[in-house]
């Protein structure tokens, strides 16, 4: 029988690059596969039940616990007996009153005059992005910037719009990239407020400087912020600069949030125009009405008395996980916002230490290539503020027992590289 367009499209996709080398590695090691066992259960603990196994979970990015927060809870739920499970409309038609009122909440946390709300900071980046310039503008992004940043420049270009990369948080190179980009109408610099494989923090007041002297503004995806750094958790825009001058930032509303969705903030005018011309906002399915009561409530945490106590637990447990496995002799990556990453080296080597500790009763997620370089891969830990002590000590223990089965890069090792 001759096989359809469609299975001859799908089996020349599966003979190409990454496709082909990772299938050829999961047939020879099966067990590795990780992201393809299922969650069957969750507790309150942090633990839950994966592929039949009760593990520790350290793959949350519900950084504060409010996954698990009654307050939270009952909000969704009550905006399910009030809304029901959607508002059955695109926002270029009408918008539910929870979305105002979690719009204009949202603005005030951050101190911004607007905020606008989208399905997820992907949406955000890809829809907000090509609104923002025309042809006459240019687009330039760090070249570690998020892969969401990465796809909104894609679709600038496809319409006409000059787009650029520059070296990794390198005003200089900023700097070098718009002279080059000349002449041009105006110019959006994108970065990340927070780099999460490896835990940099853009120099946001040199790069502010540089735009302001090229006509250029900023947009800081800040999604691994948001919650988690400065005052409130507002993120790093305000605690950099202290202001939104000649800023759009984006937020996430679950990581931090542990709700749904994520969101674009700084000027009524910048808000308005997205309003208009942000193709993933108009054409897509907004966030339903209960997460964004959910939203509503979270924002009252983060802005309540109770806040600092649950951000000192969360950087305790985050500086207890950090300095153990350096201790311990790993290479680590971040420990500014809640992501631990410590370094392993190849594919194949990251996967079966994801795996090790997987059976050692631990979930972290192994990252490669070409999410991190190609021989870089990490195990990306995920701490919670409800994570208890003796939970970090037990991962801390069983990493070590990792370092003795196998062999990891020496940090002196990695600096040298």
């Amino acid at each position: 029988m001759t096989s359809a367009p469609l299975d001859r499209l799908v089996g020349s996709l599966a003979g190409t690059g990454m496709t082909r080398f990772f299938r050829r590695m999961f047939d020879d090691y099966p067990d590795l596969l990780m992201k393809d066992l299922t969650v069957e259960a969750v507790n309150p603990d942090r633990t839950i039940k994966l592929g039949g196994r009760w593990v520790t979970n350290f793959g949350s990015d519900s950084f504060l616990g409010l996954d698990q927060d009654l307050r939270v809870c009952a909000a969704l739920e009550r905006g399910l007996r009030t809304w029901g499970t959607h508002n059955g409309t695109s926002r270029a038609f009408s918008s539910a009153e929870p979305n105002v009122r979690a719009e204009r909440k949202l603005a005030e946390w951050l101190g911004t005059e607007a905020a606008l709300i989208y399905p997820s900071v992907t949406l955000a980046n890809v829809g907000a992005l090509p609104a923002l310039v025309t042809r006459q503008d240019v687009l330039v992004a760090d070249q570690f910037a998020h892969n969401s940043i990465d796809e909104g420049l894609k679709l600038a270009k496809a319409r006409g719009v000059r787009t650029a990369k520059f070296e990794h948080n390198s005003p200089a190179a900023l700097e070098e990239t718009l002279r080059g980009l000349q002449p041009f109408r105006h110019a959006v610099v994108a970065v990340d407020g927070v780099y999460s494989m490896s835990g940099e923090l853009p120099p946001l007041q040199e790069f502010d400087r540089i735009c302001r002297a090229h006509n250029a503004c900023l947009y800081v995806d800040d999604a691994h912020a948001s919650g988690v750094l400065g005052e409130h958790g507002r993120g790093t825009v305000l605690a950099s600069l202290g202001h939104y001058d000649n800023v759009l930032t984006v937020g996430s509303l679950s990581k931090g949030f542990s709700c749904l969705g994520g969101f674009v903030a700084g000027s009524h005018a910048a808000v308005d125009v997205l309003k208009l011309r942000s193709n993933s906002l108009i054409f897509g399915g907004p966030v339903p009405p209960p997460y964004l009561e959910a939203v509503c409530a979270v924002v009252d945490i983060l802005m309540s008395p109770e806040y600092p106590a649950l951000r000192a637990r969360l950087d305790a447990n985050v500086r207890k996980l950090a300095q153990g496995a350096a201790r311990r002799g790993f290479t680590v990556l971040g420990g500014l916002v809640p992501i631990v990453s410590v370094l392993i080296g190849g594919e194949e080597a990251t996967l079966k230490a994801g795996r090790f500790l997987y059976e050692h009763g631990y979930y972290a997620q192994s990252v490669v290539f070409p999410a991190v370089p190609h021989g870089h891969g990490v195990l990306r830990m995920q701490v919670n503020a409800n994570h208890a002590p003796a939970q970090i000590d037990g991962l801390l223990d069983a990493l070590a027992a990792l370092a003795v089965a196998t062999a990891v890069p020496e940090p002196a090792a990695v600096a040298a590289a």
